[in-house]
C-alpha cells in the first residue's frame, strides 16, 4: 500500500514539474559553442563547519555555518538556499553527510548535473523522515516518468546519514551509508539504450527550497502533493544541515569540452593527463584566458549565482589524479576507480520501486514552479 501510494504521489510531481522551464545557457549538443569547463581531476572533501572558496553560493543565499556544519535555512517564501561546486567531474564518486529539512512542503536536494541536462539526484522531503527518493535524467528527456526510486532510510530528517552517488560509464549507484540501494547500468532499458545514460561533465549542487507555498495554485497542484502539503512559515524556520561533501572526479581534470554534438561520453576532451601520462583523446589545448562563462543551468527564481572562475589546473580522464589543498576544503589522495564503492556512514535499506519525476532538478524546477518570479538563477 505504501509503495503505491509513494508512486502515486511521485507521478503526479513528474507530470506538474514539467510546466516549469529550466536550460542551459550554453548547450553543446544544440550546436552551442561553449567554453571548456574547468575539471577537478583529485579527490577533495569540504568540512562544512566553515564557509569554502570552492563553492559558489547564489545571490541571496546566505549560509551560517556550525558544529552541524552549513545550514541551508527557510524562514519566508522567497528563500531557497542554493551552492555549487565550482568545477566538474567526469564520471566519479561523491557523497554528502547531511541532514534534510524538516517541515510539510519543503525539499532538500544534492544533486549531479551537466550542461545538457543529464542529471542525477538525491531528494528528500520536509514532509517524510522515512524516505530518500533517487532519480536520473539524460539530455533532458521527459518522454516517460518511471526513472526514480524510493528508499527506507532511518530518520532523514533528525539524524545524520551519508549518502553516496558512485557513478561511471558503466553504471550509476547510489548508497545509504555502505548499502547500495540502486544500480542502473548504462544498458538499462530506462537508459534507452544509452542515449539517456548521464555521461557528461557535472557538477554538484545542493540546496533547500519549498514545494509548496500555495495549494490552490493550479499550477503546483501536483508539486504541492508530491511535498506533502503547503508549507507553514509560521512554524519555522526550517533547515538543512550538510556537515561534509567528499567529491573524487573519476577524469583527469584540465579542462572539459565537447568535441562534437553527440552528447556521448566519448566526445569529451580533456587537457589534463593521468599518472603522468597524457590522455590520448586529449586534443583540446588550453585557451590562454580562461572565460567565467558558466554554461550552467538557468532557473527563473531568486537569485543569481556568483562567479569567481579561474583558470583551472589539474590531470585528465580516466584516472583519479593526486590530491591538492583547496582553502578549507581538504583533499585526498584518489581511491578506487570506476565501479568502486563508497565508504561512507550511515543507515541505508533497500531499494524500491521507480517513482516518476520531471525533466530536470527538482530543487531548480521548484522554485520556478511557485511563480515566485524574481529573477534569474545561473548554477
Amino acid at each position: 500500500m505504501r509503495s503505491s501510494i509513494l508512486s502515486a504521489a511521485a507521478v503526479l510531481a513528474g507530470l506538474n514539474m514539467v510546466n516549469g522551464q529550466t536550460f542551459s545557457d550554453c548547450n553543446p549538443i544544440k550546436g552551442d559553442k561553449c567554453d571548456p569547463k574547468a575539471g577537478l581531476g583529485t579527490t577533495i572533501t569540504t568540512d562544512f563547519t566553515q564557509k569554502s572558496d570552492d563553492w559558489r553560493e547564489a545571490d541571496g543565499t546566505s549560509l551560517k555555518y556550525g558544529s552541524n556544519g552549513a545550514e541551508f535555512t527557510i524562514s519566508k517564501k522567497t528563500d531557497a538556499p542554493t551552492i555549487a561546486f565550482d568545477k566538474y567531474i567526469f564520471f566519479g564518486k561523491v557523497s554528502v553527510t547531511m541532514r534534510s529539512s524538516p517541515g510539510q512542503g519543503t525539499v532538500s536536494s544534492f544533486i549531479l548535473e551537466s550542461d545538457v541536462l543529464d542529471e542525477i539526484d538525491w531528494e528528500w522531503l520536509g514532509s517524510d523522515d522515512n524516505n530518500v527518493q533517487s532519480n536520473f535524467f539524460g539530455k533532458g528527456n521527459t518522454t516517460t516518468y518511471d526513472r526514480g526510486g524510493f528508499h527506507s532510510v532511518s530518520k532523514p530528517i533528525e539524524t545524520f546519514t551519508t549518502y553516496s552517488i558512485d557513478w561511471t560509464k558503466d553504471a550509476i549507484k547510489w548508497y545509504v551509508g555502505d548499502t547500495l540501494v540502486r544500480t542502473v547500468a548504462y544498458n538499462d532499458p530506462k537508459t534507452l539504450g544509452g542515449s539517456n545514460y548521464p555521461q557528461t561533465p557535472m557538477r554538484v549542487k545542493m540546496g533547500s527550497w519549498i514545494g509548496c507555498l500555495d495549494p490552490s495554485d493550479p499550477k503546483t497542484q501536483g508539486t504541492c502533493e508530491w511535498a506533502g502539503g503547503a508549507i507553514d512559515l509560521t512554524k519555522g524556520p526550517y533547515t538543512m544541515y550538510v556537515k561534509s561533501v567528499t567529491i573524487q572526479d573519476y577524469g583527469c581534470g584540465g579542462l572539459y569540452s565537447y568535441s562534437d554534438a553527440s552528447g556521448s561520453y566519448q566526445s569529451i576532451k580533456s587537457t589534463g593527463s593521468c599518472d603522468g601520462q597524457p590522455d590520448p583523446e586529449a586534443t583540446t589545448t588550453a585557451p590562454s584566458s580562461y572565460s567565467t562563462k558558466n554554461g550552467g543551468i538557468l532557473v527563473e527564481t531568486s537569485a543569481t549565482m556568483s562567479s569567481n572562475g579561474t583558470k583551472p589546473t589539474g590531470t585528465a580522464y580516466p584516472a583519479a589524479g593526486n590530491g591538492t589543498s583547496h582553502g578549507t576544503t581538504t583533499a585526498t589522495g584518489a581511491s578506487s576507480g570506476y565501479g568502486a564503492g563508497p565508504t561512507s556512514t550511515g543507515v541505508g535499506i533497500v531499494s524500491t520501486n521507480s517513482a516518476p519525476r520531471h525533466k530536470y532538478g527538482r530543487f531548480e524546477l521548484g522554485l520556478m514552479a511557485l511563480g515566485l518570479g524574481l529573477g534569474s538563477l545561473v548554477l
